[in-house]
């Protein structure tokens, strides 16, 4: 292991010379690779004796045993439902309607902002830099989310939702036009819209919400194609299925995200093709409480830019990578005698920089390039799980664990080390959500199907 201090990526001007071990480029792995990162994007990437000569007046920050890569891309999460994370656990699926709609309404403006930031901590920890937000239900302003993630120190994909089957049309667009434009100079937050699922939305809204969205280069995120209930509703309602409702009403496009897309028929698959439209691909929300697993490795066969996300279920981005080749391998792979299941290359490049593609900010992160962003991760690969290395990317997706991040950068700052804020206080933050967390759960009027495992071990006992 390796013993070097955080203060050593510290620097006055936020400039750094990292020579690493080896840098993951677009291209994959490169040994004794450099990156020069200055004003929060990475200045200069490539070989380390030309970088060094191109930079005679930076000192290198030597990184033995380690490997810079891209940040991690969580392309669906809902980050103020943090408080009831283990009320998942062995439930049936549609839990929104009895636990996560109740939970989030019981939320007061503290809970909110600290419930987000717990969530941001522990995507940081996990190695995520940016984040999806697919908007809250509780009855506050969104900002408190994005001030959340803001101060925890994450870039966030705030979404505001826009649902409108119950309410007033005109007034739910013009909150989406007004969220479209409240943060244009920020550097952590990028808005975008949000439609809880097809059904909770007008024709009208599905429609111009989309063709907003596509004007300002962001992006529509909605839960699509989930559970066999919403599929059923949707063919009684418009005698359509959800991704083919969309395609009818013009929300169907480059601009919508579509988090999981687990049943899917091959036409549904020819439509998110054709349209250009993204997916969220979420293995743990599946195995959780899904229906089914979305059907990823065709997906990139046939060219759906797609990501990984983690629905709110953990913020451990390699065990959410290993999760997306082993559900692909269970589902699909077993039954066809695919031994590569996309291998491990493609877990960890749909994590990253697929992943920003998906949320919208393809242009912006997700890749170690010069230009890009300087959201990204420096592992220690001399861990026993890594160091013995024949295949880095295969490695990290199926041995590689979140306990090897030693720093998390996003937007050049040093965010997290060794799995802690550098810049605040974290263990300060998890024992203030513990107690709202406990007086949350006293009042939201949550059902679940399932007892605890404590009760229900000693029913059986």
């Amino acid at each position: 292991m390796n013993d070097f201090t955080a203060d050593r990526l510290l620097s006055d001007d936020g400039v750094l010379l990292l020579t690493p071990d080896a840098v993951f480029t677009p291209d994959g792995p490169k040994d004794h690779y450099a990156a020069v990162v200055a004003g929060g994007t990475f200045r200069a990437v490539g070989p380390a004796e030309q970088v060094e000569r191109d930079h005679p007046h930076l000192t290198p920050v030597r990184l033995p045993g380690h490997v810079l890569m891209p940040g991690f891309v969580d392309a669906h999460h809902h980050l103020t439902q943090s408080f009831g994370a283990a009320l998942a656990f062995g439930e049936p699926s549609e839990i929104f309607r009895r636990v996560w709609v109740p939970l989030e309404g019981a939320l007061d403006e503290e809970a909110v902002y600290v419930a987000a930031k717990l969530a941001a901590l522990e995507s940081l920890r996990g190695g995520f830099t940016t984040v999806a937000d697919a908007g809250t239900r509780a009855a506050v302003d969104v900002e408190l989310v994005a001030a959340a993630a803001r101060d925890a120190g994450i870039r966030c994909v705030l979404g505001l939702v826009c649902n409108d089957a119950d309410g007033d049309t005109d007034t739910a667009l013009a909150g989406a036009e007004k969220h479209l434009t409240r943060y244009g100079a920020e550097e952590l937050i990028h808005p975008s819209l949000a439609v809880s699922v097809p059904e909770a939305a007008t024709a009208r809204t599905l429609h111009h919400t989309a063709r907003l969205a596509a004007e300002a280069g962001a992006v529509v995120q909605t839960h699509v194609n989930e559970h066999l209930a919403g599929v059923e509703r949707s063919l009684v309602e418009h005698g359509l299925r959800p991704l083919e409702y969309l395609h009818h009403v013009g929300a169907l496009g480059p601009q919508l995200l579509a988090a999981h897309a687990t049943l899917v028929t091959p036409r549904e698959v020819t439509l998110l093709a054709d349209s250009g439209a993204a997916i969220s691909y979420n293995p743990v929300a599946s195995a959780w409480k899904g229906n089914a697993v979305a059907p990823a490795t065709t997906m990139a066969e046939r060219g759906i830019r797609f990501g990984l996300g983690t629905d709110g279920t953990r913020g451990d981005a390699f065990r959410l990578a290993d999760a997306a080749e082993f559900a692909q391998r269970l589902s699909y792979g077993l039954a066809t005698g695919d031994s590569s299941c996309g291998a491990g290359w493609t877990w960890l490049d749909r994590a990253s920089r697929g992943g920003a593609d998906a949320v919208g900010l393809g242009a912006l992160t997700g890749r170690i390039a010069a230009g890009a962003a300087a959201d990204f991760l420096l592992v220690d690969v001399s861990a026993p799980e890594t160091a013995l290395s024949r295949d880095l990317p295969w490695e990290l997706v199926r041995r590689g664990n979140r306990d090897q991040i030693s720093a998390v950068f996003v937007a050049g700052r040093l965010r997290a080390w060794h799995g802690w804020p550098t810049d605040w206080d974290g263990p300060a933050l998890v024992r203030r959500a513990a107690e709202l967390a406990h007086d949350v759960m006293l009042r939201a009027p949550v059902t679940r199907v399932h007892p605890t495992s404590t009760d229900a071990w000693a029913a059986c006992s």
